[in-house]
């Protein structure tokens, strides 16, 4: 029987009684099921030793969202609005792990605050507040409400043809979800957008084939397909697309039964 691949997802970092503690929504270890893979979720990174053991068991990692954002001084800002989480821990982490991922090879999909860390961890900068960038949208959504409300359809993206979200998808626009107060400013020169919203603010990106001499699967989206992924069809490719991949990397480095 073959071993599932194995699927990095990294956990939040919050305080609950006076404790902190590591989180991870449910709904993206069962986006990691749904794409056929096993969830293995990773904290703290404390020296290289343990980023490399990480890496060799690797056959993908997930980079999920987080209430929290990617702290601005990795992109040279201060802090805009102190009042908004953020997670040095998580970026410590990640920001870490996402070239080194990358430069194996390895299949990354990044969500949201995941879809932010790749871009800066890549060299790239985010707006911290597009609501207020003149001709932008307010990208935040409903902050209050069912979640079926919260993670409805917002807006459409415009798909970039010839990417590599065109030729999965088959369409020229999709339907998504919004909840995030923060987006691309200048996308990393490793990556190139894929879709963008109606105000042209960029909503996925890849890896160029360029960026690297053994590129892998880079798939980054700004919204939540994770939300419900079983009963929309688009985040079934997306999840599918992505445990096809991390499938692929198992077999050729490691056998389908896992034992190299």
């Amino acid at each position: 029987m073959k071993r599932k691949p194995l699927v990095l997802v990294p956990a939040c970092h919050r305080t609950l009684d006076g404790h902190v503690t590591h989180t991870v929504g449910k709904k993206y270890t069962e986006a990691v099921r749904l794409a056929g893979c096993l969830p293995l979720l990773f904290t703290t990174i404390e020296d290289p030793d343990e980023m490399s053991n990480l890496l060799d068991m690797a056959d993908g990692v997930l980079l999920t969202g987080s209430p929290s954002n990617v702290h601005p001084r990795h992109f040279g800002e201060a802090v805009h609005d102190t009042r908004l989480p953020l997670d040095p821990d998580r970026d410590a982490a990640t920001l870490a792990l996402i070239p080194q991922a990358i430069a194996r090879g390895i299949p990354l999909m990044a969500i949201c605050r995941g879809f932010q860390e790749v871009n800066v961890a890549l060299g790239g900068s985010l707006f911290q507040a597009v609501h207020e960038i003149d001709g932008q949208l307010d990208h935040r959504g409903a902050d209050e409400g069912a979640l079926d409300v919260v993670y409805g359809p917002a807006h459409p993206v415009s798909l970039e043809p010839g990417g590599v979200l065109s030729a999965l998808l088959q369409r020229e626009t999709i339907a998504v979800n919004s909840v995030h107060g923060q987006g691309v400013r200048r996308l990393a020169p490793a990556l190139r957008a894929e879709a963008s919203a109606p105000d042209g603010l960029i909503e996925a990106f890849s890896l160029r084939p360029d960026a690297t001499p053994s590129p892998g699967f880079v798939l980054g989206v700004q919204w939540h397909p994770e939300w419900q992924a079983h009963l929309n069809a688009v985040s079934i490719q997306l999840f599918e697309a992505f445990g096809l991949a991390c499938s692929n990397f198992r077999d050729r480095h490691r056998g389908p039964d896992g034992a190299r």
